[in-house]
């Protein structure tokens, strides 16, 4: 070997021992910065022609695992989308306050019934009836709030979207620029390993934001897809687009996150999506709140029902001189179809509390008697005020019913006390709204007590847009499906499933024949979420939609918890609470009112422990239980919701930190291992500055020889 040789030797040496000295002490200096991957410079040995001529650094990179980066980015992303869906809905939670509490939400409808049956114990106390109306007010007051408020959670939701959906676009260019970084210093054989950091932080931020595939690629840096595929980095940025949709309500329908890949191909970014910030945003808006809200809707739409039943079971002392219905939504005569069992219209005296007249009906099918009479649903009003005698008036206008006396006498309605009159679990009285308590400025009840054969009375030509989604949040399809030229409701249930015009890819409507509801069941695993972005159509004579009066899709169904509120004119008078119930058994010029009479007041107070038929709503199937039971059950459910979501939250984070913990501890930077690595590197230096010297000496000798 030649001293030439030795030189250059000992000089590649110096120079590999320099450049890994310079690595050890980048690691070093940086051994506090987060996110920062400790740096290996690979070393290899030089040969010529078989013979060993010295080292070289191949490269720099960086110490990372692609397994341990792997799990710990997933495991990010699952952590921020726990985080999310728990932060989010224990907001919703706080909003019915403690459970356990006298002033939470469910506490206070308790109170209602509890008030009622003070008020029973001295019926003319008026302290006692404001107390009672207060509270009811106050529940359906506290009602609408929760519900508003849980749309604003939602509304949150729908804007952290959006800020997310900038950041993300924001960290894609950053990590596609430092591509070209890191592929140009690649080219030109230079240290890419700054640039490498920063890109996996960046890397590491955007996982929070989704869940995301990182491999690397041939030329330097890394190709970024989403879990379905979708190609966010690595050949151009790929762009998220997200409009807000702005102030929502129960019934919006907020619009789609699109993702434009480098090649130009546009898609739902929802679809696939498994895991990060955005994912647990949108289950959080779009599944978690609305069912919240649908319960709750159903809740007061029967806490509000039950005290109706009641109170169209009562009547106040004296009787009101008009009673006027709710908005049925259908014409009289298909209203009036179904019922079965008696009911009394009675004119009673203000003063002496004694019925002047009475109209006993009885309803059978199709068919009707009014004091023994033949009538008929259509001739219904013309043979009722022949009955009354000019003492009262019947009259039917934009889908309500109402009754007004003659001068200052007053109206009573009782149903028959052994068969009393009822369609779809409701009364006369109670089904028509003649005496309700709780007035709404909408449909509240869809189970209606219509069949195949009744006339839904909208007209042929008006639509009903429906959106579908899957159970991701990606939109599937929308589709319009236009009312039929048959006017019955079973020719509207065939449109609706027809597979080639309607929704019947997706799932089918039927009617239940017990309860005339009309019910969506979704076909599928997992089955798509139907909701209805546009009704055009009317229903005459009422004036409601489709949408309104069956209740289609959830969102119709959740608006009702802010619809309710105590009868106007019984808030500002007290006195016309209904109380006492019409004794039909007593005798001609007899009172058949009294004013101290409670038996009203105690069928209010029970009102909360009366059987009733609950819908499906949100996550639960509904079936027949009391309005505290499923208050108590929806209490429950509330708080086990956001204590799983706790739990799932803390899991998350937990294997989050442990898989960033050992991610770390294979990345990060060790002193002690540093100082070996430089105590090393030192004496190699010194190894090869001692070959020179020594190669020094000898040419030395050499050339003093000569």
């Amino acid at each position: 070997m030649s001293l030439n040789s030795i030189l250059n030797i000992a000089n590649s040496g110096l120079q590999t021992a320099q450049t890994q000295l310079r690595v050890v002490s980048d690691n070093v200096s940086n051994v506090n910065t987060p996110g920062y991957v400790r740096k290996i410079a690979d070393q290899v040995s030089l040969t010529t022609q078989g013979v060993g001529s010295g080292v070289e650094v191949a490269r720099i990179r960086l110490a990372t695992d692609r397994f341990l980066q792997a799990a710990s980015l997933s495991a990010g992303a699952e952590a921020s989308r726990q985080g999310v869906r728990y932060e989010l809905y224990d907001r919703i939670q706080s909003l019915f306050g403690d459970p356990g509490g006298d002033t939470g939400f469910f506490s206070q409808i308790d109170d209602i019934f509890s008030s009622f049956a003070v008020a029973a114990e001295d019926p003319t106390s008026g302290p006692r009836r404001q107390d009672a109306l207060f509270k009811s007010q106050s529940v359906l007051d506290e009602a609408s709030r929760i519900s508003s408020q849980i749309q604003a959670v939602r509304e949150d939701a729908d804007g952290r979207l959006k800020s997310a959906v900038e950041k993300a676009n924001s960290l894609l260019q950053q990590i596609e620029t430092l591509n070209l970084d890191i592929a140009r210093a690649v080219v030109l054989d230079g240290d890419a390993s700054g640039a490498q950091t920063q890109q996996a932080r960046l890397v590491g931020e955007l996982s929070s934001i989704l869940d995301v595939q990182v491999t690397q690629r041939a030329v330097g840096g890394v190709s970024i897809r989403t879990g379905a595929g979708v190609l966010l980095a690595g050949n151009g940025a790929a762009t998220l687009e997200y409009n807000r949709a702005g102030t929502v309500n129960a019934e919006t329908s907020f619009n789609e996150i699109w993702v434009t890949e480098p090649g130009a191909t546009k898609r739902p970014l929802a679809e696939g999506l498994k895991s990060g910030e955005i994912k647990g945003l949108l289950e959080l808006r779009d599944v978690d709140a609305p069912q919240t809200a649908e319960r709750l809707a159903e809740l007061v739409a029967h806490v509000a029902d039950e005290l109706n039943r009641a109170h169209n079971a009562n009547s106040a002392v004296p009787p009101p001189t008009t009673l006027t219905g709710k908005n049925v939504g259908q014409s009289l005569q298909t209203a009036l179809t179904g019922f079965t069992g008696g009911t009394s219209i009675a004119v009673v005296n203000p003063t002496t509390g004694a019925i002047t007249t009475r109209a006993d009906i009885v309803f059978s099918g199709g068919t009707l008697t009014i004091n023994g009479a033949a009538s008929t649903p259509a001739s219904f009003l013309a043979d009722l005020n022949t009955a009354l005698g000019g003492a009262a008036t019947a009259s039917f206008t934009n889908g309500r019913l109402s009754l007004t006396a003659a001068g200052t006498n007053g109206i009573a309605i009782a149903d028959d006390a052994a068969n009393p009159s009822t369609k779809a679990g409701r009364g006369f009285s109670h089904y028509f709204g003649l005496n309700d308590l709780i007035t709404s400025d909408r449909p509240s009840f869809y189970d209606l007590g219509l069949t195949a054969t009744s006339p839904h009375g909208f007209t042929a030509g008006e639509t009903l847009t429906f959106r579908f989604t899957g159970a991701d949040g990606a939109r599937i399809r929308d589709i319009q499906v236009a009312i039929p030229a048959g006017g019955t409701v079973a020719d509207l249930v065939t449109a609706l499933n027809s597979t080639a015009t309607g929704i019947g890819r997706y799932g089918a409507y039927a009617l239940d024949t017990t309860t005339g509801e009309l019910k969506f069941t979704a076909s599928g695993d997992p089955a798509p979420r139907l909701s209805v972005l546009a009704d055009t159509t009317t229903q005459v004579p009422s004036g409601v939609s489709a949408t309104e009066l069956f209740g289609l899709g959830g969102g119709v169904r959740a608006s009702r918890a802010d619809g309710f509120k105590v009868r106007t004119d019984i808030q500002q008078s007290p006195s016309k609470l209904a109380l006492a119930q019409l004794n039909l058994s007593a005798a001609p010029g007899t009172a058949a009112l009294s004013t101290g009479d409670g038996r009203g007041a105690l069928g209010l107070a029970d009102a909360g422990q009366v059987t009733a038929r609950f819908s499906a709503a949100g996550d639960s199937p509904g079936g027949s239980l009391s309005v505290s039971r499923y208050a108590s059950e929806l209490s429950g459910e509330i708080g086990g919701k956001a204590q799983s979501a706790k739990t799932r939250r803390d899991s998350a984070v937990a294997l989050a930190t442990e898989a960033q913990a050992r991610q770390s501890n294979h990345e990060g930077v060790n002193l002690d291992e540093e100082l070996v690595l430089m105590t090393v590197y030192q004496q190699a230096f010194n190894a090869s500055a001692r070959l020179i010297q020594a190669a020094s000496e000898m040419y030395d000798t050499l050339l003093r020889m000569v």
